[in-house]
């Protein structure tokens, strides 16, 4: 106060009813900001600020995506129309309060970029950071449905790129994409595979010089743009995005949201916000050298061919035969208490059949020797009349 430090924490050791040591409420429940979230101190409680994500809602878990249509494309520029040199030279992307400004003479030496997308076509241009100068960066959907990352930085002839060969991409589902890169040193993970590390060639620069813009969905740019990023530019991304973030900056959420950055997107057709662009699976797939039903996979052993079997498959055996042996102990219950049902009424039963029909010849002899009006009625209906 009046540039005097108070040192209230001694100040409350002898002062009655106030005690030292307060915490806060984002000590105790800070963690619940989740993806790159701050939690922000309230009065009586706290908030998360996703600002600086690619994700919404109170604690910074919603995804922000988008349907794009085929032809449909999102530019992002890095510098704010209208935005002076002077003021550009005066802030970079990576440690600048507002880090989602950056100009012609600024560079980067590191990039984090992550993704989500869904597709049912190939081939096509998921996302591209162009710039001032040749560099560029680009995650393409190759013809046969793979993955590639591209980066061009200078020094070397041809792109360096990065192929992930090992599945279709384009199958329709939700993939999640990470791409770290810090000098030389580039870390992929895709969906929940193991991260896997890469190296730029020696030749290579490390820096990416004076980026321009970001393009989702297809690359609209003044200037030569390399020969496979043009054949894949056509017909034009058709599917999902979702959750796009390179380094703090969130191009989708600009567009769909309205922030301090959205001047700074540029979109040619609609936009629909869509959630289709969900987490992924979070069981990652057995590899085809592991999967015992892979039927390309020479080494693979299958579960059961005649051998010993390890004690995790034999207590499963277990559990499969006991449930087994409950199953048929209550169907046979099931049968037996059926029967008993069925024949309930089954037994002996009593007949008003006429005394002495075991000694008389038949039935109706027994039955007129034991009734005497029964001769009558014979006699009577034996008489005849002559008219």
């Amino acid at each position: 106060m009046n540039g005097v430090t108070l040192d209230l924490e001694e100040r409350a050791k002898v002062t009655p009813g106030v005690k030292p040591g307060c915490s806060g409420h984002c000590t105790s429940y800070g963690m619940y900001c989740a993806n790159g979230g701050k939690c922000v101190e309230k009065y009586n409680g706290y908030s998360c600020d996703c600002s600086r994500t690619a994700y919404d809602g109170p604690f910074c878990i919603k995804d922000v995506g988008a349907f794009f249509e085929e032809g449909m494309w999102l530019r992002y520029n890095f510098h704010s129309p209208g935005t002076s040199v002077k003021d550009l030279v005066s802030r970079t992307l990576l440690s600048s309060a507002d880090p989602e400004i950056t100009g012609p003479d600024l560079s980067l030496n590191k990039e984090e970029l992550s993704f989500s997308f869904s597709t049912t076509k190939s081939p096509c241009v998921l996302l591209y950071v162009s710039s001032y100068t040749p560099d560029f960066m680009a995650v393409l959907v190759n013809p046969n449905g793979n993955l590639q990352i591209r980066y061009n930085l200078g020094g070397t002839k041809e792109p360096y790129n990065i192929d992930i060969d090992h599945r279709n991409m384009a199958n329709g589902q939700p993939h999640t994409v990470n791409v770290t890169r810090n000098g030389r040193d580039i870390v992929l993970q895709l969906d929940h595979y193991p991260p896997t590390s890469y190296s730029l060639p020696a030749t290579s620069d490390i820096q990416f010089n004076s980026p321009k813009a970001l393009f989702l969905g297809k690359v609209i740019e003044i200037g030569k743009i390399d020969q496979d990023i043009y054949k894949y530019n056509t017909p034009g991304f058709t599917g999902c995005l979702s959750r796009v973030q390179f380094n703090q900056i969130a191009p989708l959420k600009a567009a769909l949201r309205p922030t301090n950055a959205s001047s700074h997107v540029h979109i040619q057709g609609e936009l629909v916000e869509s959630n289709c662009g969900a987490s992924p699976l979070t069981i990652p797939p057995m590899s085809a050298a592991t999967d015992p039903w892979h039927l390309d996979s020479a080494s693979a052993d299958f579960p059961y061919n005649g051998q010993a079997i390890g004690d995790g498959v034999n207590r499963n055996s277990a559990i499969i035969g006991g449930v087994i042996a409950v199953v048929i102990f209550t169907i046979l219950c099931t049968l037996v208490f059926l029967i008993r049902y069925m024949f309930r009424h089954k037994g002996t039963y009593h007949t008003n059949e006429a005394k002495g029909a075991e000694s008389a010849e038949s039935a109706d002899a027994a039955i007129m020797n034991n009734d005497p009006n029964f001769t009558e009625t014979i006699d009577e209906s034996k008489k005849e009349w002559l008219i």
